[in-house]
């Protein structure tokens, strides 16, 4: 079972939110997801705060997906992913709906949840080390609907497809050339170019940033059609299946999955 832990700290109206479980590349148990749902609740609620920040501890890792070691407990059939999925996902809509811009700074390995998090933040920025995927398909699970809803938003359905469908990994160049940050930095004097530029954000009129993307947000959000109980069946389908005892078994014992469709 993973030991990380989830940090808040605020600095001059700029709060942080850290992921710190450098051993499994700042995994994300559980216990970590709820510890990161208390402090964001107590950041929204705070008057001083006029962006939040979203980081990895150490420099290999951003956050590089849910803790599966824990899957076995918490995801082994339907029944249980979807109290899972129902407890994990007010973090991250949270995220999503956090009252002032959110920027995620990303160092090393984002993979599935991990992207799922940068995907719910409004900006990021990423180092040229940084390297993305979604391995879903090599799990035997289906990605989350808001997830895939939030990407779908930011590189659109033929990247998006090619994401989940291949589960291959992309460095830093590739994605920014599909749009899913808005700028790569070299490693060497990576920090100092991010705070620059949330410098320049938080400098900005709180009230116009927080109204545009309440905005962008509420516009986004009522374009959608998905029907919601297809994608809830979709998931389940893979929840209840051979293919995801078989995925999380591979990962965990280092090897290849083979995958039946079952």
């Amino acid at each position: 079972m993973s030991e990380g832990r989830v940090v808040g700290s605020k600095n001059n109206g700029v709060a942080e939110l850290l992921f710190d479980n450098e051993p499994r590349r700042n995994a994300m148990s559980i216990a970590m997801n709820q510890q990161a749902f208390e402090i964001l609740a107590n950041f929204a609620e705070d008057e001083d705060v006029r962006l939040l920040v979203i980081k990895g501890a150490g420099e290999k890792s951003f956050i590089s997906g849910a803790d599966i070691s824990e899957f076995e407990k918490y995801r082994k059939d339907p029944e249980t992913a979807a109290h899972y999925s129902k407890l994990s996902a007010r973090m991250y809509n949270l995220v999503r709906e956090f009252p002032k811009p959110t920027v995620a700074k990303i160092r090393g390995f984002c993979f599935g949840g991990g992207v799922g998090l940068a995907a719910a933040c409004d900006l990021r920025i990423a180092a040229e080390d940084a390297l993305f995927s979604i391995p879903a398909a090599r799990l035997g699970i289906a990605y989350r609907a808001d997830f895939i809803a939030w990407l779908n938003e930011i590189v659109g359905p033929s990247h998006l497809k090619e994401m989940l469908i291949t589960a291959r990994r992309y460095p830093a160049a590739e994605a920014y050339a599909m749009g899913l940050v808005h700028r790569v930095a070299p490693v060497a004097g990576f920090d100092a170019f991010f705070d620059d530029y949330v410098a320049s954000i938080s400098d900005n009129a709180p009230l116009s940033t927080a109204a545009a993307k309440a905005m962008i947000n509420e516009i986004a959000d009522n374009l959608r059609t998905a029907d919601a109980e297809k994608c809830r069946r979709f998931t389940e389908s893979c929840a209840g299946s051979e293919d995801f005892q078989e995925g999380r078994r591979a990962f965990m014992e280092k090897r290849r999955p083979v995958f039946k469709g079952r």
